[in-house]
């Protein structure tokens, strides 16, 4: 962080070299990214992020070619700025020509300094332009042998020091099958097994968030044992899905109605995750039209 308070990330290098996953991956993480900007706004856009008050502490850009007339000051701009007070780290994204040739033609792009010749030709002239930037920067990456994955991956492990559970988002949402699956679930957990508080007349008009019905769900023993693994099992594959770069991940809890079982289950989730420091929120997408209908189970 510098004197101005503000982590600035500029994002160079050559054309399909993954500048755009780079950026994702940044973005991901909390920055605040702005694609393609000209360099003589540089300075100008780093004193507006400065002056937020705190909102953006963390902005990248991305600077390429396609600035056209524009790119040759980037130098200029990035001395600008340091000479602002502002601390910079400049991203360099490399990649062999054989590579980036072949992601041209699966892409079936044109080279934006080769509209209309070899795509060869355009990486070379390109090359020799960002030569002087190349040197300058302060961190190299190669992307020739990484998947998009594995880059959005190592941008993470340079520039977000505070790796951690909490960089992932977990969303729990209680439903009930009769009204469909939320499109949105990355896992769903069916809890239709346990005892329905729907057939005890004094629970049935209660959510899940009423003590009377979670005293009830959680008094049984299979409920209690199935708690158990099953919160095991999140807090043994959730990490893991954070190694894989996962930013958000979806819990649905259904039963059929999504009143009571789902409801009391993704409560008790919730609690379960923001304990240990995840970061959750924890939604009841369906507990109120089954006491308006009068017709859940």
């Amino acid at each position: 962080m510098n004197k101005k308070g503000l982590e600035l990330i500029v994002i160079t290098g050559l054309s399909g070299a993954g500048r755009t996953q780079a950026m994702q991956s940044l973005e991901d993480q909390g920055f605040f990214c702005v694609d393609n900007l000209p360099p003589t706004f540089l300075v100008k856009f780093a004193e507006l992020c400065a002056q937020s008050r705190g909102k953006v502490s963390k902005a990248a850009i991305v600077c390429d070619l396609r600035g056209g007339e524009f790119f040759s000051s980037l130098s200029e701009a990035l001395a600008n700025l340091e000479k602002e007070g502002f601390r910079l780290e400049v991203l360099f994204l490399d990649a062999s020509d054989e590579t980036l040739i072949r992601r041209y033609k699966e892409s079936r792009r044109r080279h934006p300094l080769s509209p209309h010749g070899r795509v060869l030709d355009g990486i070379q002239a390109e090359r020799q332009q960002l030569e002087e930037l190349r040197i300058r920067a302060d961190n190299i990456i190669d992307t020739s042998d990484l998947s998009a994955q594995q880059l959005r991956s190592q941008v993470a492990d340079l520039f977000c020091k505070a790796q951690g559970l909490d960089q992932m988002a977990v969303s729990v949402i209680s439903f009930g099958f009769k009204y469909g699956i939320p499109m949105d679930a990355d896992l769903v957990m069916d809890v239709r097994f346990l005892p329905n508080p729907y057939y005890v007349e004094a629970l049935r008009p209660l959510t899940g968030e009423h003590t009377l019905v979670r005293d009830y769900i959680f008094g049984n023993q299979m409920a209690q044992e199935f708690m158990e693994k099953y919160l095991g099992l999140l807090e043994y594959i959730l990490p893991n899905y954070i190694k894989e770069g996962k930013t958000h991940l979806v819990i649905g809890i259904g039963c059929t109605g999504g009143q009571h079982r789902s409801v009391a289950i993704a409560e008790r989730v919730g609690q379960f995750l923001t304990e240990r420091n995840y970061s959750i929120s924890v939604k009841h997408r369906d507990a109120k039209k089954n006491q308006k209908g009068g017709t859940g189970r």
